[in-house]
């Protein structure tokens, strides 16, 4: 969510947050079982899709959900629910204080690493995590400020060598944690950014970029595994859409079908930024109805060329809030009965 967002939530989300309002660590040792659709595919469900993970700020967790049925309804229907993640009440994350520190989940990224799957998470006030899947274990955590929306972790990344970088938007950093050491590694390397939200590691020119409120940056790591440092290395201006403004960086995601390209959302609209060219393009299909204002997350399935994205909706318990993933190419949705979607992504590990 946005800083504007935060003002406005902060001091409610200070009691609610701390009520134990979550639903548990139910599906965080839960089997996965992503290759199949459930019966009875629903309308607006696209065939072949991948599972669609969510992060599910209603209930407070962490959803991956079946892609054959259209009106997901896990209350009626526990069977759409693949799997699931809550840290509070694990024990292996009560370092975490995540009766603090996880609320608003606002990231949920699956990827691979050494042979392994794992899901990285952060929460707005504070929690950051990469865990395993389906055994829901920690490979690496930390709380940042537990229990205020002072760094407010807008999104993670894990590199090669194990160590996790976090983009704080309310905090105007980026850090490198040293997570390769341990699951409950402190140490850290970090660089200003204003209005960090987006993080993404570009494996062909082993750089790490960033983006913030203004700027896409890419940041070179230096140092050793033990002790990472970030160099930057370059920076370009995101698209305005009213001059003297700023952009308002959100989502900076990998284009799956088109490796040299990422996916860019700002307030105002939604880009693919070409690496080699160094421009901000619209040039890509489906760019009628995906590009909007205030998009919250893209992704592309590369087999299929469907896009996900997720815009607010109006009259929900929070403003940034959504019950409707978007499909595109050709348009569809998903719809979560009572839910309070932030982004959405397919199930792509990668």
């Amino acid at each position: 969510m946005s800083r504007s967002d935060h003002a406005s939530a902060v001091s409610a989300s200070r009691v609610t947050g701390r009520r134990g309002l979550l639903l548990g660590a139910a599906g965080a040792g839960a089997g996965l079982a992503l290759a199949g659709a459930g019966a009875g595919q629903a309308q607006g469900a696209p065939a072949g899709a991948p599972p669609v993970l969510l992060t599910e700020q209603a209930s407070k967790r962490i959803l991956v959900l079946d892609p054959g049925v259209g009106v997901w309804d896990p209350a009626a229907d526990p069977s759409v629910v693949k799997w699931a993640f809550s840290p509070v009440g694990d024990p292996g994350y009560r370092d975490l204080v995540p009766d603090a520190s996880w609320v608003y989940p606002s990231e949920a990224k699956v990827r691979r690493h050494r042979g392994r799957t794992y899901v990285l998470t952060t929460a707005s006030f504070g929690f950051v995590a990469v865990v395993e899947v389906p055994s829901g274990r920690r490979y690496w955590g930390a709380a940042l400020g537990p229990g205020d929306d002072l760094f407010n972790p807008h999104t993670a990344e894990i590199l090669p060598d194990g160590n996790v970088a976090v983009a704080c938007s309310t905090g105007a950093l980026v850090r490198l944690y040293a997570a390769s050491l341990g699951p409950h590694a402190k140490r850290y390397t970090e660089v200003g950014l204003k209005g960090a939200h987006g993080l993404h590691w570009d494996g062909a020119r082993r750089l790490l970029w960033a983006m913030g409120d203004d700027e896409l940056v890419a940041y070179e790591v230096a140092g050793t595994r033990v002790r990472p440092a970030l160099v930057r290395r370059s920076a370009v201006a995101l698209p305005v859409a009213t001059p003297g403004k700023s952009a308002g960086g959100h989502d900076l995601f990998p284009v799956a079908g088109r490796p040299g390209r990422m996916w860019v959302t700002t307030s105002a609209s939604v880009f693919q930024y070409d690496i080699a060219a160094g421009a901000f393009v619209q040039d890509f299909a489906g760019a009628d109805e995906i590009v909007r204002k205030s998009v919250k997350c893209v992704g592309d399935d590369p087999r299929t060329g469907r896009v996900v994205t997720t815009v607010p909706e109006k009259g929900l318990g929070e403003t940034w809030w959504t019950t409707t993933v978007s499909v595109h190419r050709p348009p569809g949705a998903y719809e979560l009965v009572n839910g309070g979607i932030y982004k959405a992504r397919w199930w792509l590990p990668r």
